[in-house]
């Protein structure tokens, strides 16, 4: 099974087949977005797009940062997941909106709240397991989540192929 750092690649190459650039949303302090950024990396240069890192820091900076991405065509947003990204949830909504990107987030809550596409761990798979009883594992089932309004609005066609394995469609 790819990592779900790769998925985000694959399923916003699937959305946007034209796809030639993402621009990867991350926090710096994270200890783990060395790590998640490398997936991604490795899964844009095997798919032929390029990646441009863009650091989370202020608010105005994702705006300038974002405006400045979605200038040029045929580009898309991955957000990976941190407390920074989190704080600016609404915003990054927002722009990606405002600049008609197709965007793959974390967790369904950025779906909820309008987000394109969003794919990661499921918290209620987590939830069933007693910790007490379970070594530290990665979580093993994911949840895709698709929102057609958002879909409608940026006037993408999401395809059959990834509407039949969403967990959830937002109408």
């Amino acid at each position: 099974m790819p990592s779900p750092r790769a998925k985000w690649v694959e399923l916003l190459k699937e959305i946007m087949p034209g796809l030639k650039r993402v621009a990867g949303l991350r926090a710096p302090s994270n200890p783990a977005g060395i790590a998640q950024f490398g997936v991604i990396q490795a899964t844009t240069q095997t798919l032929g797009v390029e990646l441009r890192p863009v650091s989370i820091l202020t608010a105005k900076e994702i705006e300038r940062t974002i405006s400045a991405f979605a200038s040029e065509p045929n580009g898309g947003l991955i957000v990976t997941p941190s407390v920074a990204e989190s704080t600016h949830r609404d915003l990054i909504i927002n722009l990606a909106a405002r600049y008609r990107l197709p965007a793959v987030y974390p967790f369904r809550f950025w779906a909820v709240a309008g987000g394109l596409v969003s794919y990661g761990p499921d918290p209620i798979d987590q939830m069933r397991h007693k910790p007490s009883d379970l070594p530290v594992q990665a979580p093993t089932k994911y949840q895709l989540v698709v929102n057609l309004k958002t879909q409608k609005a940026l006037d993408l066609k999401i395809p059959p192929s990834v509407l039949a394995r969403a967990d959830e469609v937002i109408e």
